[in-house]
């Protein structure tokens, strides 16, 4: 195996050929010494990627609804929200924009002002009063107990710009699926750290609310709020559609 620390000794054309005399040497090992589902990442030499791994964190992931009163340390929420960076976006735009909110009176503000709007749709509902007294309580306690909130935010500012009314609802919706894409990488970045989280639309059904409340720009749309700490609790993964219910071959149509 060649040493990293030489590998810059000498001159460009020494190097590439060491680069690539490493990726063989890696290669090799992976065929010969290595578990079948361990592979070299051709992207980063010398950086192994579990299969296994990988698969584990999509299954062992779980929405947590109870944490423990511990803090996270700084450094391990920067690593799970700069995880959110990497994930794709239409255009490469990264759309997204996110709030962390650690303050309880923050939390509380906010969690009391999207329970009161919730308040209202339960009315509308004509759910019991007393019922709707428990359901609130237990919205302000699900968004005030956590150690820590992150608020998802759309903003369309490097999105493309279209005339008409389609495109643009395309577009949009292009910005929502790229937020998405980088509120999963925050969940299985948070599984990987210990953490756990959970993946509430809330802020959907009083944006207005949320804006105001977070001081949000005009050009900044709430999309989501997820929880996030040392989960206190280890639930069961809940039932999952089996593959052949929801996949279909070259058409819809087609024997599953």
């Amino acid at each position: 195996m060649l040493e990293y620390g030489r590998l810059f000794s000498r001159s460009p054309l020494n190097f590439y050929h060491k680069v690539f005399k490493l990726y063989i040497d890696l290669s090799m090992l992976s065929c010969k010494r290595l578990p079948v589902q361990v592979r070299p990442n051709p992207l980063n030499l010398g950086v192994y990627m579990s299969t296994s791994a990988i698969y584990d964190a999509l299954k062992g992931r779980r929405s947590i609804s109870k944490y423990l009163q511990k803090s996270i340390p700084n450094v391990v929420l920067r690593r799970v929200l700069d995880a959110a960076r990497w994930a794709p976006s239409a255009h490469n735009a990264q759309p997204w924009r996110f709030i962390v909110i650690h303050d309880l009176t923050v939390k509380r503000k906010l969690a009391e002002a999207m329970a009161g709007e919730w308040n209202k749709d339960l009315l509308k509902n004509e759910v019991p009063s007393d019922e709707r007294e428990h359901l609130i309580k237990a919205s302000v306690e699900t968004f005030t107990s956590p150690p820590a909130l992150i608020v998802a935010c759309l903003t369309m500012e490097d999105m493309d710009k279209y005339p008409d009314k389609r495109r643009r609802k395309a577009e949009y919706l292009m910005g929502v699926q790229s937020v998405a894409a980088a509120i999963q990488n925050i969940l299985l970045a948070a599984y990987a750290e210990g953490l756990g989280t959970c993946w509430f639309c809330a802020p959907l059904f009083c944006q207005e609310t949320v804006k105001e409340v977070l001081r949000l720009p005009k050009n900044v749309e709430p999309q989501a709020l997820i929880t996030i700490g040392y989960s206190a609790e280890r639930p069961k993964a809940p039932p999952r559609k089996p593959l052949k219910s929801i996949l279909h071959r070259n058409y819809w149509e087609e024997t599953k």
